[in-house]
Parts: structure tokens; C-alpha cells; sequence
């Protein structure tokens, strides 16, 4: 049964990796430096929004947000409401 748990743990946290890893690929390269840098600080990248004034990335802290504007500028109080 412990062995069963433990695979499951894997795979939940592979799949995770996996949505990180395409969401990092959709990144501008300013936006990569400076969720590099939300990182040390541990913000992780949740998702990015696409509209007509470019891409936006949100990356979640403890439940509070960050934003990082397709230029590469931080938004650590971001006028935004997360949906859960």
C-alpha cells in the first residue's frame, strides 16, 4: 500500500513538472529573468494570461500573487483575484 501512495506522489509531482516546464517555455525571456529571480524568493509559476498587450505570467507565493509583464517587469501587488 506504501509503495502505491509513494507512486502516485511521483506521478502527481511529474505532472506538475511537466505543466511547469510548458508554462516556462511560453515565456518571454524577461519574463524568465525575472520569474528566476521571484523564485528565490518562492513564487512559483502558476499560469500566464494572453491578451492584445502581450502575456502576462502569475506566479503564486503562499497564496499571494505576482505578476511579470511580457517586458519583464514585477508586479508583487498585483490588482488581481485568484479563482481557486
Amino acid at each position: 500500500m506504501q509503495a502505491f501512495e509513494q507512486r502516485e506522489a511521483l506521478l502527481e509531482r511529474r505532472q506538475q513538472d511537466v505543466a511547469t516546464d510548458t508554462l516556462w517555455g511560453k515565456l518571454s525571456l524577461a519574463q524568465k529573468f525575472a520569474a528566476s529571480s521571484l523564485a528565490q524568493f518562492g513564487y512559483d509559476l502558476t499560469y500566464i494570461r494572453n491578451s492584445n498587450a502581450g502575456s502576462l505570467a502569475i506566479l503564486l507565493c503562499n497564496g499571494n500573487p505576482a505578476t511579470i509583464s511580457s517586458e519583464g517587469e514585477i508586479n508583487t501587488s498585483p490588482d488581481i483575484v485568484i479563482r481557486h
